[in-house]
């Protein structure tokens, strides 16, 4: 990941055919700016999967699980967190909810959720899918396609446009 993240607001005014989520997310990590290719999950109210492609090494991209805007379980939680900052990922943006708010803060990596929520996902519940198109908050997350992250919200380019 680069240095300096590039400020949303600033791409949406350079590139106005770039994609820009619609204002449902919080931050929940403690970097709040993130940058990096997208990798897609998706997943239903188990996270089995997200566990183990966050054990993986990350190389500077952003995991985007569509959880199907679940608000019945958190997906990812402090443990994932901590892998996640381990192997190397920018970031995470889950259609879903996150839990372990105060470890997420504490840890160097971007989370953004629809909500919190205490409950765990429930393991073998639900097959998930990795590296397919998934689409949520108005945007098609296409699987190599960059991703940009900061307080003012999510801007979604085919490649990268950052300087």
């Amino acid at each position: 990941m680069a240095a300096a993240n590039p400020a949303t607001t600033d791409l949406a005014d350079a590139h106005p055919d770039a994609q820009v989520c619609a204002p449902v997310f919080r931050d929940y990590g403690g970097r709040h700016a993130f940058h990096g290719p997208i990798a897609t999950l998706k997943v239903f109210e188990d996270n089995a999967l997200v566990r183990a492609t966050l054990e993986t090494p990350g190389a500077g991209r952003v995991l985007v699980v569509d959880g199907g805007g679940s608000l019945r379980c958190a997906l990812v939680g402090g443990m994932l967190g901590e892998l996640a900052v381990r192997n190397g990922w920018a970031g995470i943006v889950v259609n879903g909810c996150v839990r372990d708010t105060a470890e997420l803060e504490a840890q160097d990596v971007g989370v953004k959720a629809l909500a919190a929520h205490p409950r765990k996902s429930e393991k073998g519940l639900h097959a998930g899918h990795a590296d397919r198109v998934v689409e949520f908050a108005g945007v098609r997350f296409r699987p190599g396609a960059w991703l940009y992250a900061d307080v003012d919200g999510i801007v979604v380019a085919e490649e990268a446009v950052h300087g």
